[in-house]
């Protein structure tokens, strides 16, 4: 049994969510998202606010039934407070910078400029002392963290000497070079 599974999710007063069949639909302060339960599940809109139950007990609907209340839980916060990650650029000469609204031009060590394009409905900002931060804010937590690794990816921190895109506050494991 989840233990996840079986909270109520509550529904916050400035938040109004609505079940169409087997759709959730949350609207907030900052958006409007909406997700679909799978078919083994059950969604029920109650007082304690929005329950998630089996119509089955079999391994996928317990395997669903979690997550879906998760999902609907990382909704609702992503309407009321918004997710934010923010990525470190360490290296020198390694930098990013906005090209238009629409995408992120990152210099890291390749003999060619980086460019990754912004999905819809996450923001970018590009700071610090030499454009060395990269803050990526939005409504749907799996967009923003998703953004956050793809950048990411294009140089991880190597553990010599602590090069690449690191997530804020990341440790990096350093590792001692090469002895006579």
């Amino acid at each position: 049994m989840s233990r996840i599974g079986k909270k109520p999710v509550p529904v916050p007063s400035n938040v109004t969510a609505t079940l169409t069949g087997q759709q959730v639909k949350v609207k907030g302060p900052k958006g409007e998202l909406a997700f679909t339960v799978p078919d083994i599940l059950k969604v029920v809109r109650n007082g304690d606010g929005i329950e998630v139950s089996l119509t089955e007990d079999s391994r996928p609907a317990r395997a669903m039934w979690g997550m879906s209340r998760t999902m609907i839980t990382n909704m609702i916060k992503g309407v009321t407070d918004g997710y934010s990650k923010t990525l470190e650029i360490h290296g020198v000469g390694f930098r990013a910078a906005m090209q238009g609204k629409d995408k992120v031009q990152m210099q890291v060590g390749y003999s060619h400029d980086v460019i990754h394009p912004i999905p819809q409905g996450v923001e970018v900002k590009v700071g610090g002392a030499k454009q060395d931060q990269i803050s990526i804010t939005g409504i749907d937590k799996q967009l923003v963290g998703q953004l956050a690794a793809e950048l990411r990816a294009y140089r991880k921190p190597e553990p010599y000497q602590g090069k690449g895109v690191r997530y804020q506050g990341e440790f990096i494991f350093r590792k001692e070079g090469k002895k006579k």
